[in-house]
């Protein structure tokens, strides 16, 4: 069974200071950068970083990989666009109140998604999950208080244009910073033990007394909650949710795509693989008409992470750093004592 190596109090100490000062970069970038171009960038960013890290909370730490995390993307999204127009909310800072709602409402949506999907094996769990979330596509598109294929559309705050992306931005970070919370919990505890022993040996594991279905049932409705808040935000911050891009496709495949990029089952590789994906393709959408483009630079960086990292760039870089570290020791080893070095200058 896996378990987290042992870290030292030293080593801790790094990690957290890391963590800390990633988050204060994030928090920092809006005040630094005030472009709304990139401030937009930002947004998007930081969301699919913390809807990454959800999803490798589920899939990342228990094997199982899922393609239907798009079905509590717009879940949330749905419900907080239902709630804004029913409570006749106007557009503002009291609208973010509803994003936590929103995620329980995913959450809760997650219990019989699982009911159903988690009842099968890895392979098969896939295909239920791609089957399960075009039920959820389908449902939005013929409901009648859904909007249907025309959607719905939310209060758009008054902010200025210089201002507007900000409160989003740090409304992302702070679901960004419960994902990374959650995860770091889940990765360090007990459960988290179970949902890897699960990942290496599911049968082994109940056969050790690990209860395989309430544990991950539990991932997965941790998974829904932080990743209904994302698709919250998201339909906040565009002003719209419409059952193609709510539930959309490409969300789940983006998210395992970002997670395999930077390191799948690792706390800072889902991160990492957000981070670069997610800004790279935002940039050459906003910089290139043809919109598609970011697929070749996608096609080209992982063909390079898959060739020289098939692991992902975290676990790559945590076999490459210590054997880095090594070889310069050898060297310093093995390096002539100051008088030979003298000798030979003499000569």
């Amino acid at each position: 069974m896996s378990s987290p190596p042992p870290v030292s109090r030293n080593g801790a100490r790094t990690k957290m200071a890391g963590w800390a000062l990633l988050l204060i970069l994030l928090a920092g970038f809006p005040l630094a950068i005030t472009n709304p171009t990139y401030t937009s960038i930002g947004v998007f960013t930081v969301l699919f970083m913390a809807a990454t890290v959800a999803w490798n909370m589920f899939s990342g730490f228990s094997g199982y990989i899922s393609l239907g995390h798009a079905a509590f993307y717009g879940i949330g999204a749905y419900t907080l666009a239902l709630l804004a127009n029913h409570l006749g909310m106007a557009g503002g800072y009291g609208i973010f109140v509803l994003v936590p709602v929103a995620g329980i409402a995913a959450a809760l949506v997650a219990v019989p998604f699982g009911m159903i999907t988690l009842r099968t094996r890895r392979r098969t769990f896939i295909v239920i999950t791609i089957a399960v979330f075009w039920l959820f596509q389908l449902t939005a598109y013929n409901l009648s208080f859904t909007g249907g294929a025309a959607g719905l559309q939310l209060p758009t705050p008054t902010w200025s244009g210089s201002f507007y992306n900000v409160p989003f931005y740090f409304a992302a970070l702070l679901v960004f910073a419960i994902a990374i919370t959650l995860a770091w919990m889940v990765r360090r505890s007990r459960f988290g033990l179970q949902l890897l022993a699960i990942r290496d040996d599911e049968d082994r594991a109940s056969a050790l007394g690990v209860k395989v279905w309430p544990i991950k049932m539990t991932a997965l409705v941790l998974s829904a909650l932080v990743t209904g808040m994302t698709g919250a935000l998201w339909a906040y911050f565009v002003g719209q949710a419409f059952p193609q891009f709510a539930f959309d496709p490409l969300f789940a495949i983006s998210v395992t795509l970002m997670a395999f990029f930077g390191g799948i089952g690792t706390l800072a590789g889902p991160v990492i693989g957000a981070l670069v994906l997610e800004s790279v393709q935002q940039y050459l959408d906003l910089q290139f008409s043809n919109g598609s483009i970011y697929l070749v630079v996608f096609g080209v960086l992982f063909l390079v992470v898959l060739l020289f990292m098939p692991k992902g760039i975290v676990p790559a870089l945590g076999k490459w750093l210590p054997t880095w570290r090594e070889r310069r020791l050898d060297r310093a080893d093995v390096s002539p004592d100051p008088p030979a070095r003298e000798r030979t200058a003499v000569r």
